[in-house]
């Protein structure tokens, strides 16, 4: 008896995970739809959205418009719901995000901000995250955690950032950063972040590999809804892959790496945006060095799409400036491709701007919408 009632309480709350995740998805809706889309009777639709609305997780906006009978209610997830911060660090600079329930970006800011190991650097950093919810207007009561996004290899099991050689840093425990912040915090690799944030909002929940072009490269498998971390959470580490055996040297100390040819820093040491702006005016030097730069990331991508059999993405400072410049990426691939494929699974991200920083926050609304 005891394990036909636990159960039913796990049944309720998977609908009421499913129909507050559908609310959030979709906006406006009312319990109609819900019924329909979720293939719930009406009343059991009806009584879910009844108990968020008592938790202030949804509110009624009003009604729908008349389909020929009785309006429905229109229902939204509350503004005053909860919101997530996301926190990307990087050798020269920090990004946040605000985001809500929904998953839409309320505030976003990138500052300048080079790392230095120690209590300082975090003190101001979190100085700088209150500072950019207070001039949002946001009161703490609202945070319902934050996410933070680090180049380099996290440990989920020890709960430590294990290595980051961008940084500097080993063995860093999650406590010593997050007993700086006063919410809740989360830590995950950078190109996990960015990965997250492409795949989570997607409709198309399909396989596929990010890879991030930034001051360094960095990969991430997504699958399923979430991220594959490997036995040692080193999954999709594309930046140290061999594309040139005994080639240049790459920051981690080896040679040839996919990092020492592909970083955005190969391609300019200033604005990326202004290295596609002199590509597209037809500055041969420019040119010269976006021909080489393509020809070493289109033997990555092929060779990720030959042994996953996915898309390839391409975020990063980069793969978000790139344009229509991504073409000659896919022509040089589909070149090297043994099933003649023509490169169309190379794609360019979604979300051009702080995608490690908004994946970061996500995954703190994810853990929140799981246990609705």
């Amino acid at each position: 008896m005891e394990k036909k009632k636990n159960t039913n309480m796990e049944v309720k709350k998977k609908n009421r995970n499913d129909v507050f995740r559908y609310i959030c998805k979709n906006g406006m809706v009312s319990n109609p739809d819900i019924s329909y889309a979720l293939k719930l009777s009406l009343p059991t639709a009806t009584q879910i959205t009844k108990e968020l609305i008592e938790r202030g997780l949804v509110e009624e906006m009003g009604e729908m418009e008349s389909t020929g009978g009785r309006r429905a209610k229109a229902l939204a997830v509350s503004a005053n719901a909860g919101k997530a911060v996301g926190l990307d660090i990087t050798k020269n600079h920090i990004s946040l995000v605000l985001t809500d329930l929904t998953g839409s970006i309320l505030k976003y800011e990138r500052i300048f901000l080079p790392y230095a190991a120690g209590d300082s650097y975090y003190k101001e950093v979190n100085e700088k995250t209150e500072r950019f919810l207070q001039d949002g207007g946001y009161g703490r009561e609202s945070i319902l955690g934050m996410g933070i996004s680090f180049p380099g290899i996290i440990d989920l099991d020890k709960e430590l950032v294990a290595d980051s050689h961008v940084l500097g840093v080993s063995a860093l425990p999650f406590s010593e950063v997050s007993r700086f912040f006063s919410y809740p915090c989360h830590i995950l690799n950078d190109a996990n972040a960015g990965a997250y944030a492409e795949g989570i909002q997607s409709e198309n929940r399909n396989r596929f590999f990010y890879l991030s072009l930034s001051n360094t490269v960095g990969g991430a498998v997504y699958s399923n809804g979430g991220l594959e971390h490997g036995g040692n959470f080193r999954c999709g580490e594309a930046g140290h892959m061999t594309v040139v055996p005994g080639g240049k040297a790459c920051y981690c100390g080896k040679n040839g790496c996919l990092d020492a040819y592909c970083a955005a820093k190969c391609l300019t040491e200033g604005r990326v945006e202004d290295f596609f702006e002199r590509l597209r005016q037809g500055e041969q030097e420019a040119a010269e060095l976006w021909d080489e730069y393509t020809s070493y990331l289109a033997i990555a991508a092929n060779n990720i799409h030959m042994l996953l059999d996915c898309e390839v993405v391409l975020g990063g400072y980069v793969g978000s400036c790139m344009g229509e410049s991504i073409r000659d990426i896919r022509e040089k691939a589909a070149k090297r491709n043994t099933f003649a494929e023509d490169g169309s699974f190379i794609r360019s991200c979604s979300h051009k701007t702080g995608a490690a920083a908004l994946g970061a926050s996500l995954k703190v609304i994810e853990l929140f919408v799981e246990q609705v």
